[in-house]
C-alpha cells in the first residue's frame, strides 16, 4: 500500500479513503479506459479468472500486472500488460518487485519469534529497549507498548510526507538516492505530536515498524533484514526475497514502475530509486511465486508457535480502511480483508509506481498475489482499481 513509508499499498489505500497522509494512488494513464474490459470468464477456471482480473486492472490504468495462486499443489501464474512503455516488452510472469509494506508481515513474525523465545514481551514499552527514541513533542516511550507498535495504535506520526523523495516528480529524481536508516526516519516523525494517546484508537504508520525494526537489532545485535534472512527466508527456501539496502536497481527480470506525482501530470519512471527510504516498514523485494509461499506458510503455523500465532491474530477494526471495504481488521502486522467465503488474512504495500497484495485463507491452502507496476495520483481512478483488485482477490481466495 507501497512507496514505503509512503510509498506502499496501504498507503494509497489510506489516500483514496480518507485523505491521509502518505501512500500513492495506483494506476497509470495509458490507454484503455475501464470500458474496454475483456468478457465475462468461465468462472470454473482459476486460470481463467486471474486472466480476466489482471486485464482488467491493464485496462483501469495499469502498465503491467501479474498475479498467483497457489492452491495446495496447483499454481497458476498470469500477466497482463507491458513491462515497459517505451518498449513495449511483455510483463514477465514471476519478476521481481518492491513489496511495499508487506514487509511489514516479515518483521511482525520476527518479533513475535522473539516474544515466543522469552526475549522480549508484547506489553513492554518501547522506552525499555529504544531508551530516549520516542521522546520528544509530547511522544512517550514510557506508553506505547510493543504491541501497540505492530497493531499501529500507537499513535505516532507517519513521517512520509516529510520526505522530499516523495512530493513531486522533480523532488524524486533529485533525492531518489539518498540514505536513509530506521532511526532517521523515526527522528523526522518525532518533529510532530502524536495523533493520539497510544491505545485509544488506530491509525496506519509506517514509524510502527520502523521501531519494530530497531526493537530486533536491539533485541538480537543483527540488523532486521539478516533476522528476516535467517529465521524465514532460508529456512522457506525463499531464494528470491532479500532487502537490498542501498542497492537501487532491481534484479531481472522486472517490469519499469511509473508514478504520477500529480493528477494530470506525467508517468515517471520511478524503478531506480534506494529502497532504504521504506526501511523495515517497506524495504524488502520478492516475487509473486515467493510471497505466496511465504503467506502459505504463516497461515499454517510453520514460522510460529500457537500462542504467538494467537497473537498475531488479535485485531482491532482498521479505521481508516472501512471506506474500502467495512470490517477490515488489523492483527499485528497482518489484516484480515472480509468477503464472501469469510475472509482472508492478507497485507498490502506500495512502494514508488508499484503496488501489492498479498492474502492466504485462514487455513492455509490458497494463497494468491496480486502486483500492479503503476500508481495515478487521480483518486477515482485508484478507487476503482482498488475495488476491482478486492473483487478478483475474492474470486481468487474463495474459489
Amino acid at each position: 500500500m507501497s512507496a514505503h513509508s509512503a510509498v506502499r499499498r496501504a498507503e494509497r489505500w489510506r489516500r483514496v479513503v480518507a485523505a491521509a497522509t502518505v501512500g500513492a494512488v495506483l494506476a497509470t494513464a495509458v490507454g484503455a479506459g475501464a470500458g474496454s474490459a475483456s468478457p465475462p470468464p468461465d468462472r470454473r477456471s482459476t486460470t481463467a479468472v486471474l486472466r480476466h482480473g489482471l486485464d482488467d486492472l491493464h485496462h483501469l490504468g495499469a502498465s503491467g500486472t501479474q498475479g498467483l495462486v497457489h492452491d495446495g499443489g496447483r499454481v497458476t501464474a498470469a500477466r497482463s500488460g507491458v513491462a515497459d512503455l517505451d518498449t513495449g516488452a511483455p510483463m514477465p510472469v514471476d519478476g521481481y518487485f518492491r513489496i511495499g509494506s508487506t514487509t511489514k508481515t516479515f518483521v511482525s513474525v520476527v518479533l513475535l519469534q522473539l516474544v515466543g523465545e522469552g526475549r522480549i514481551r508484547l506489553d513492554d514499552p518501547i522506552e525499555r529497549w529504544l531508551p530516549g527514541v520516542l521522546n520528544a513533542n509530547g511522544n512517550d516511550g514510557r506508553h506505547v507498548t510493543v504491541r501497540q507498535v505492530l497493531q499501529h495504535t500507537s499513535g505516532l506520526y507517519d513521517p512520509t510526507n516529510d520526505l522530499d523523495a516523495l512530493k513531486s516528480a522533480d523532488e524524486f529524481l533529485v533525492h531518489r538516492f539518498d540514505h536513509y536508516t530506521e532511526a532517521h526516519l523515526v527522528a523526522i516523525a518525532m518533529r510532530h505530536p502524536p495523533l493520539f494517546a497510544a491505545g485509544t484508537r488506530w491509525s496506519y504508520s509506517n514509524t510502527n515498524y520502523l521501531v519494530a525494526g530497531m526493537l530486533i537489532e536491539r533485541v538480537t545485535g543483527h540488523s532486521w533484514h539478516t533476522e528476516v534472512r535467517s529465521r524465514i527466508l532460508v529456512p522457506l527456501h525463499l531464494t528470491r526475497t532479500f532487502y537490498p539496502g542501498d542497492r537501487p536497481t532491481l534484479p531481472r527480470p522486472h517490469a519499469k514502475g511509473y508514478r504520477q506525482f500529480a493528477a494530470g501530470g506525467p508517468l515517471v519512471d520511478t524503478t531506480v530509486f534506494n529502497p532504504t527510504v521504506t526501511a523495515s516498514a517497506g524495504g524488502l523485494v520478492s516475487t509473486t511465486t515467493d510471497l505466496a509461499r511465504f503467506w502459505q506458510a504463516v497461515a499454517r503455523g510453520r514460522l510460529l508457535r500457537p500462542g504467538q500465532m494467537a497473537e498475531l491474530h488479535q485485531t482491532v477494526l482498521a479505521d481508516g480502511f472501512q471506506g474500502i471495504r467495512p470490517g477490515i481488521r488489523y492483527g499485528l502486522g497482518i489484516m484480515w480483508i472480509p468477503n464472501r467465503c469469510g475472509g482472508s488474512w492478507a497485507h498490502v504495500g506500495s512502494m514508488p509506481g508499484m503496488s501489492t497484495l498479498a492474502a492466504v485463507t485462514a487455513d492455509g491452502r490458497r494463497s494468491t498475489v496480486l502486483y500492479l507496476a503503476t500508481e495515478l495520483a487521480d483518486p477515482d481512478r485508484a478507487e476503482a482499481v482498488i475495488q476491482r483488485e478486492l473483487t478478483l482477490l475474492d474470486d481468487l481466495i474463495c474459489g
